[in-house]
């Protein structure tokens, strides 16, 4: 038990809390040992081992060779700055220059609303169709020679032909419309929203496509004036009404206690405003008395006690160790 006010004292004690019903017995016995890590010290971790082992000869040469071989170490300059967040994708050259809108959102996000004009679209469809025949083994025509663009597209498929269209205008726009965002958006978080159904059918209907990205970036640090803090009103809801100077007293107390020396005590029991050093098990038993059962939860060794916190603590269980003497 460690009294905290002008000083601080230590005992001992062992108690036993028994409830109606089910008997919970509440054993608490502490230690007179000075439990402050920082003054214990293991003597063997000082030790150097007896018997350490010896590197054979052998390995000792390989090993000064090695390091012979090795080149001298440079001076060491400062490291580089980052490089911005690449989204695996490289600008190629468009047309025309494509609609971006940029739209904050919450939770540090941004909405890139992104629309590709018609002559990005129709270059990006050339591009699909000349691919297609270069690899395309159309019956009738020779590998890599020109073939009736209706012919291909009944031999590949037209839904296969605006799937790569529509996917060659993502690949070829989205890192121009992320150019804005580079500096400022984190790695790996772009995403479209837009699902690739829809973007097929505006690309077949009004030749265009139009598609929504949302990306996550740094929030902005602001900064609060150097006098800022001087008219911040702070308001605090309590449960309960507490008297100022009540409020002050005790939290003056405590600093104080954290602050005092630890000292033994030996001739009285416990009292409010001690502070204890306890080992706590606790035992659950039947009505019975026919079996009891540990309870590891509530287990706890070289815990710090303050009395004054009695009201954190279970209904009754400051009341009934107040006194108890060591032992």
């Amino acid at each position: 038990m460690e009294l905290c006010l002008n000083s601080t004292r230590v005992l001992s004690w062992t108690h036993h809390h028994q409830q109606q019903g089910h008997r919970f017995l509440c054993k608490t016995s502490i230690s007179l040992s000075f439990r402050t890590p920082f003054l214990q010290s293991n003597e063997n971790s000082w030790k150097k081992p007896s018997n350490p082992q010896k590197i054979p000869s052998f390995s000792r040469q390989v090993q000064r060779s090695a390091f012979l071989r090795r080149r001298p170490r440079e001076a060491s300059a400062p490291p580089p700055p980052p490089p911005p967040v690449d989204v695996g994708l490289e600008k190629d050259g468009l047309p025309a220059d494509i609609s971006v809108t940029e739209t904050p959102e919450p939770n540090s996000r941004v909405r890139l609303h992104i629309e590709a004009p018609p002559a990005v679209c129709d270059d990006c469809y050339k591009r699909v169709m000349n691919e297609f025949m270069k690899q395309a083994k159309v019956p009738g025509f020779r590998p890599g020679k020109a073939v009736p663009e209706s012919i291909l597209i009944s031999h590949v498929g037209k839904q296969n032909v605006q799937k790569a269209t529509v996917e060659s205008i993502l690949k070829r726009t989205l890192p121009h419309a992320l150019s804005k965002v580079t500096e400022r958006a984190l790695r790996d978080s772009v995403h479209i929203v837009t699902k690739f159904s829809d973007m097929e059918k505006t690309n077949f209907s009004f030749n265009s496509l139009r598609y929504d990205v949302i990306v996550d970036v740094a929030p902005e640090v602001k900064w609060i004036p150097e006098n800022g803090y001087k008219n911040l009103k702070i308001v605090v809801e309590i449960d309960t009404e507490i008297d100022a100077q009540r409020a002050s007293e005790r939290e003056l107390r405590q600093r104080h206690k954290s602050l005092g020396l630890l000292q033994i005590v030996t001739d009285r029991g416990l009292q409010i405003g001690d502070v204890a050093v306890l080992d706590i098990s606790a035992t659950n038993i039947e009505k019975d008395e026919s079996s009891a059962q540990n309870i590891p939860v509530a287990e706890s060794k070289g815990f710090h006690f303050d009395t004054e916190d009695g009201d954190k603590v279970l209904p009754g269980f400051l009341d009934s160790i107040v006194g108890i003497q060591r032992g």
